[in-house]
């Protein structure tokens, strides 16, 4: 009870009492039944506003190649077929129920009824039950019908519209309960009405559908916004959305009044999103392009430079080469307009379409450009890359390096910083674990939030930040950056950056990039006064052939890379206790207890790969200097 207080307490000096009292609200209105008496508003006709252009169907064809085109109807024929990919993995689109629905807001005050219906799912895991329900996969076959005109694809996205509908009605079930995948899935039916023919009865079917969808949001508005995050901006969106497709302007003036708040209030000055995800920046970048394509009026000039400013942000945290980007923070698998064959974990089809809209600029040309095709967005005079962008990061001749360093101001997603995100031709050296699963049981309900298996170093087996609840973390500990001037000719760039996370100790990260393609990264914690601490250095590597060396105070690693061998080279200033080398949960080199999520790295939500997780452990009363060498092959 104690513990419980003294979290309460610390919410509202850190977060204020505003997004407590929002919070308060919304609990108030399911306390009582206030959800339950909302009446749904019917629709009062079966006509729409037109609100964007479909692309010319031969510049789609010529964009996605024949590769491109075979991969989308080879997706498309699987769907019409009833399997559909989550996170993935192919499943079956089912979206019956084997018990009966209740009122929505019965599974959020009942959590054994919700239960029921999450152990059905892949880890008991409800964003398993809910992502088929986004209809993202309505964008597969609409891209597929766009380009092919075979009414197939159009015949079954009216056919699982409609079982959707029949087995989930307003208001009723787990697809109900949450305003978000109410806000998603209104924008892709909406996108649906514009490119699938009209068949009715169908479409006055959708019509009042999207008009039950629009009402569900408004009343738990306070619910979003006590969040403050990609809650408030999606169903903001979804509102201005039905607000001009249903000519509704109450929901069209709701809507833009808090798309833009969010907007302006949730990115921060340098760009950064205020979840501090990569996954999470994506989609609020999505959405903003989408509302950039149906808007009727211009977006305010503060909203305007947010988003220059996020678009910016995401670009200069591209890989050229492989399209990727660090994956950093929480990575729920989002990917609400999939309006591209590149893979999930592909962010050029987001950044293309951002760097057009808000940037004035292209990246070089490719099957990427189909995202920006369906936005209605043409090829700038600039084309670029990542490396155009002057930013903190640092750029070898075929490498580059993300140091995180952040001030927090609100809902942080891991507690990772110092994390070092090294790249080198298109491999990721030193990686994020990512997510895997929010919802789990043990050990894998979100652990990989943790400090320990960021490539940082931690003191006492502590975090940098206090951990208060599956998605809540308090006691920010905000890290500044600078980067350096240095007059050696061999020396590309440098960038200094420190944090005191753990008390009175600091945390002092050095990271150096020289013209041979060597990086060197020190780490010193300092403390003022001699009490013994435990320093533990970490490394999460790819899943490689490896050699491994060792003496007292050094370690020596050799990973045989696609590119061919990387040496890594690791020393303390003191003797090294303990040295460990864990790949997926198991002991490989050294001895010490293991931890299961130890040794993994998670690309998309749900999914999980080896890796080489290389601890190096120091204890001392004094001060200690960790240096980490990757010299790569030129």
């Amino acid at each position: 009870m104690k513990s419980k207080l003294l979290v309460g307490l610390k919410y509202v000096f850190q977060f204020g009492l505003r997004p407590l009292a929002l919070y308060a609200l919304y609990k108030f209105g399911l306390i009582t039944g206030y959800y339950k008496r909302i009446k749904t508003l019917n629709a009062e006709r079966s006509t729409f506003n037109p609100l964007f252009a479909l692309p010319n169907r031969n510049q789609l064809s010529q964009t996605l190649g024949e590769e491109g085109k075979a991969a989308l109807l080879k997706e498309a024929d699987e769907i019409v077929n009833g399997q559909v990919r989550i996170f993935g993995e192919l499943v079956p689109l089912d979206f019956t129920h084997s018990e009966p629905l209740s009122h929505w807001t019965e599974y959020e005050t009942n959590h054994a009824l919700i239960s029921r219906f999450s152990s059905l799912v892949p880890h008991s895991d409800i964003k398993f039950l809910w992502e088929p329900a986004r209809f993202g996969w309505a964008f597969t076959l609409g891209r597929a019908y766009h380009l092919t005109q075979d009414k197939k694809y159009a015949e079954s996205f009216w056919k699982y519209f409609e079982a959707f509908t029949q087995a989930n009605p307003a208001n009723l079930g787990p697809h109900w309960m949450n305003g978000q995948e109410v806000a998603i899935r209104l924008m892709s039916l909406v996108w649906c009405a514009h490119v699938f023919p009209n068949q009715s009865p169908y479409y006055q079917q959708l019509i009042t559908s999207l008009h039950h969808h629009a009402s569900r949001i408004p009343s738990t508005l306070p619910y979003a916004r006590s969040q403050n995050n990609n809650h408030l901006v999606t169903e903001a969106a979804a509102l201005y959305t039905a607000g001009l497709f249903l000519d509704n302007s109450n929901w069209r003036a709701l809507g833009w009044k808090w798309l833009n708040w969010a907007l302006q209030n949730q990115i921060g000055g340098y760009g950064e999103y205020i979840q501090h995800s990569a996954n999470y920046h994506r989609l609020m970048l999505q959405t903003a392009l989408w509302i950039n394509l149906i808007k009727r009026e211009a977006f305010p000039t503060k909203t305007s430079q947010a988003i220059g400013r996020s678009a910016h942000w995401l670009f200069s945290l591209l890989d050229n080469t492989s399209g990727l980007t660090p994956n950093l923070g929480a990575n729920d698998g989002a990917l609400i307009f999939p309006l591209s064959s590149s893979t999930f974990e592909d962010y050029r089809p987001t950044v293309q379409a951002a760097a057009r809209a808000f940037l004035r600029t292209s990246l070089p040309s490719g099957t990427w450009d189909e995202l920006a095709l369906w936005f209605g967005l043409k090829t700038a005079a600039r084309v670029a890359d990542s490396s155009a962008y002057l930013t903190d990061n640092l750029r070898g001749q075929n490498s580059w390096a993300y140091l995180r360093a952040s001030h927090f101001k609100s809902r942080l997603s891991h507690m990772d910083q110092l994390h070092l995100d090294l790249w080198w031709r298109g491999l990721n050296i030193t990686q994020d674990a990512g997510t895997y699963l929010y919802n789990a049981p043990p050990p894998w309900d979100n652990p990989l939030v943790t400090t320990r298996v960021h490539n940082t170093v931690t003191v006492d087996g502590r975090d940098q930040m206090t951990r208060a609840g599956r998605f809540l973390v308090l006691d920010w500990a905000n890290a500044h950056s600078k980067n350096l001037i240095e007059t050696d000719e061999n020396i590309l760039g440098r960038v200094r950056a420190h944090h005191r996370g753990y008390g009175n100790v600091k945390h002092e990260r050095s990271v150096t990039v020289y013209r041979d393609e060597r990086w060197l990264v020190e780490d010193k914690l300092t403390s003022p006064r001699r009490h013994p601490h435990a320093y533990r250095l970490h490394w999460l590597l790819p899943d490689w052939e490896y050699q491994l060396e060792e003496t007292k105070s050094t370690v020596r690693l050799r990973l045989k890379s696609p590119h061919g061998w990387i040496t890594l080279s690791f020393h303390s200033s003191f003797i090294i206790h303990h040295s460990s080398l864990v790949r997926s949960g198991e002991l490989l080199h050294g001895q010490r207890d293991v931890l299961p999520y130890e040794g993994w790295v998670s690309r998309h939500y749900g999914g999980k790969s080896p890796a080489l997780s290389l601890a190096l452990e120091v204890t001392s009363e004094f001060n200690v200097t960790f240096t980490s060498e990757f010299v790569f092959p030129r």
